[in-house]
């Protein structure tokens, strides 16, 4: 059974700076899989925030997080990363981790490309 883990949200003022933690446990090891971040807001499906393929190189951003954002991960602690810098408001929502990647090609999109979920880390921006 796969369990994916999230942490590191919390409410924070704009301009300031959090790191979300995933780390996946269970009879899948997370090693050379492909995973992601993906926000929700009520009312609003999953989009992707930034994924980074299974090769530990090729990485995808939203548009709205580029050059503030940055994805990483520790291959032997099954762990993702994900360090926010110069947080907007409009940053805030539950921030998901996803895990092993299920569609035909890398692409930060549609939370159906992928298997796992984990339960969500709030992040939370005031003005």
């Amino acid at each position: 059974q796969v369990q994916v883990v999230e942490s590191g949200g919390g409410l924070v003022q704009a301009g300031g700076s959090l790191n979300l933690s995933c780390t996946v446990s269970g009879s899948t090891s997370a090693a050379h899989k492909t995973m992601g971040w993906f926000r929700q807001i009520p009312g609003r499906e999953r989009r992707g925030v930034s994924c980074m393929h299974g090769d530990g190189v090729r990485t995808i951003y939203a548009d709205s997080v580029k050059g503030r954002f940055r994805i990483s991960r520790d291959m032997i602690k099954n762990t993702l990363y994900l360090q926010m810098s110069s947080l907007h408001t409009e940053d805030t929502g539950m921030y998901y981790c996803a895990f092993l990647y299920i569609g035909n090609r890398f692409r930060c999109e549609s939370s159906s490309d992928y298997k796992y979920w984990g339960q969500g880390t709030q992040v939370t921006v005031s003005s």
